[in-house]
C-alpha cells in the first residue's frame, strides 16, 4: 500500500516536478480543477501586466504592430499545434469552442455534397449537442443523428457528413479511439471533427498520426490561459482549400486592411479567423503556453495517470464503504485527467471539500470530479486530498446546511 512518505518520494524524483514553480499556486490550497480551469502561470500574470501598461498603455494602437499583436491568433495557435499533434499552419486560436465548433460544422456540411447528415453520441459534453441543434434549426436540409454511446460505427452510412465527439468526455474522463473511430469515419467518407477541451495539455493527442480532419478545443483548462481564454481550431491541410468559414469577418479575409466590400476568404488556416483578436486574453494564453517548454507530452499523460490511479487506490481504501462508487475507467491508458465518483449527496461532500481547501468539482445529479493537472499537480496532494474526504464522510459533516445550497455554478 502507498504510504504519503513514498508520495513525497516519488514528487522529489519527478523530472515534471520541478515544472510547478511555474505556476501561481494559493498557500492552503489543493487545487485539482485544472480540468475546469487550470491554474495561474507566473508568466501569464506577468506578460498581461506588460501587454496593459507598457504595451496598450504606452504604445497605444501602434501596438499591433509593434508588438505584434496581429499575428497572435496564429502564434498562440503554433504553440497550441505541438501539443495536439499538428502543423503550425493547422492551428489557430480564436473565439469560443462553441463558435468553433459551429464553424467546422456548418463548413462541413456545405462541403459534402449531398450528404446532410451530422453525427453525434448522446450524453457528450451538452453545448456540442446544442450547437448541432442550431446548425440543423438554420439548414433545414440538415439532420441531426444523435445514438447511444458506442453507436457511431453502426450510425455510418452514406449520407454522413460530419461526426462530432469528444476526444475525453466530460464526465467519466473516458478517452475515445480517436484513430479507431477515424478511420471508420473516412471510410464511410464523412469527416471528423473532435472536441480537445478535456485532452489538450494533459494526454499527448496527436491530431495528425490518427488521422483527425476537424478539432476544436478551449484555451482555459489544462492549457491555464484564463478564465474565458480564447479557443482554437485545427483544420488539416487537406482540407483547407476546399473548406470555407460560415462566419467570413473580416480577419478572415486574404486582404482585411484593403477594405473592401467582397469577401475573398484567407488562404489557409487564415481563413478561421473573424473578429478582432481579443489581445489581453490571448497574450495570456500565449504566455501560459510557455509552462510546457521543454516538457513531453507523454511523460505528462503518464504522469495524469498515476496520479488518477493513486487516487483511486486512496478512495477505495480509505473511504470505503462512505457511498462513493467510481465513474471513470479504472484503466490509465483509457482514462483523461480526471476521476470522476459518484455519492447520492455529490454536491454537498464538494462543497464541504472545497471549505477544506480540496477544491474540485459537481456535476449533476450526483458526479464529483478531480482533475489531475500533471504540470502541478502533486502525489503528496492527491495522498492528503483524499485523507480530507475520508473525514469529511467519516464525520459527516457535510451535512451542515451551509453545504446544502446550490450555487449558480457547479
Amino acid at each position: 500500500m502507498t504510504t504519503r512518505q513514498d508520495c513525497l518520494d516519488r514528487d522529489a524524483a519527478d523530472p515534471l516536478g520541478a515544472v510547478r514553480d511555474r505556476f501561481s499556486l494559493p498557500q492552503g490550497v489543493i487545487y485539482l480543477d485544472g480540468n475546469s480551469l487550470g491554474a495561474l502561470p507566473v508568466a501569464a500574470r506577468d506578460a498581461v501586466q506588460d501587454a496593459v501598461e507598457r504595451q496598450w498603455g504606452g504604445d497605444l494602437i501602434a501596438s499591433w504592430n509593434k508588438h505584434g499583436w496581429i499575428g497572435l491568433p496564429q502564434k498562440v495557435g503554433g504553440k497550441i499545434a505541438r501539443l495536439i499533434g499538428a502543423e503550425a499552419d493547422e492551428v489557430v486560436a480564436a473565439d469560443s469552442v462553441s463558435v468553433n465548433l459551429f464553424k467546422l460544422a456548418a463548413a462541413a456540411v456545405s462541403a459534402q455534397g449531398g450528404r446532410r447528415v451530422v453525427l453525434t453520441e448522446g450524453g457528450d459534453f451538452p453545448t456540442d449537442l446544442y450547437i448541432l441543434q442550431g446548425l440543423a434549426g438554420m439548414m433545414p436540409e440538415v439532420e441531426l443523428r444523435v445514438v447511444a454511446p458506442g453507436g457511431i460505427g453502426a450510425a455510418l452510412d452514406e449520407r454522413v457528413t460530419v461526426v462530432l465527439l469528444s476526444h475525453v468526455h466530460y464526465r467519466s474522463g473516458a478517452v475515445r479511439d480517436m484513430a479507431g473511430l477515424n478511420a471508420a469515419i473516412r471510410a464511410a467518407g464523412a469527416l471528423s471533427l473532435w472536441d480537445l477541451s478535456h485532452s489538450a495539455g494533459v494526454l499527448d493527442v496527436d491530431l495528425n498520426r490518427d488521422g483527425a480532419d476537424l478539432a476544436a478545443g478551449c484555451g482555459y483548462k489544462y492549457l491555464n490561459g484564463g478564465p474565458g481564454a480564447p479557443a482554437f481550431l485545427f483544420v488539416a491541410r487537406r482540407h483547407q482549400a476546399a473548406l470555407r468559414n460560415p462566419l467570413s469577418g473580416w480577419m478572415g479575409h486574404a486582404r482585411p486592411f484593403d477594405f473592401i466590400d467582397d469577401y475573398t476568404p484567407a488562404p489557409g488556416i487564415d481563413r478561421w479567423l473573424c473578429g478582432t483578436p481579443p489581445i489581453l486574453s490571448l497574450t495570456a494564453l500565449s504566455a501560459a503556453l510557455d509552462a510546457f517548454d521543454g516538457v513531453d507530452m507523454k511523460a505528462v499523460r503518464a504522469r495524469a495517470g498515476a496520479l488518477g490511479d493513486l487516487f483511486i487506490e486512496r478512495v477505495e481504501a480509505r473511504c470505503a464503504g462512505k457511498g462513493l462508487v467510481l465513474a471513470s475507467p479504472r484503466d490509465a491508458t483509457v482514462r483523461g485527467g480526471q476521476v470522476a465518483f459518484t455519492h447520492p449527496q455529490g454536491w454537498a461532500v464538494m462543497q464541504n471539500l472545497i471549505a477544506r481547501g480540496v477544491i474540485g468539482d459537481f456535476r449533476a445529479p450526483d458526479v464529483i470530479r478531480f482533475g489531475f493537472a500533471p504540470l502541478y499537480v502533486r502525489r503528496a496532494d492527491v495522498w492528503d486530498s483524499v485523507e480530507v474526504m475520508g473525514e469529511i464522510l467519516d464525520s459527516e459533516s457535510w451535512r451542515e446546511a451551509r453545504f446544502q445550497t446550490l450555487a449558480a455554478v457547479t
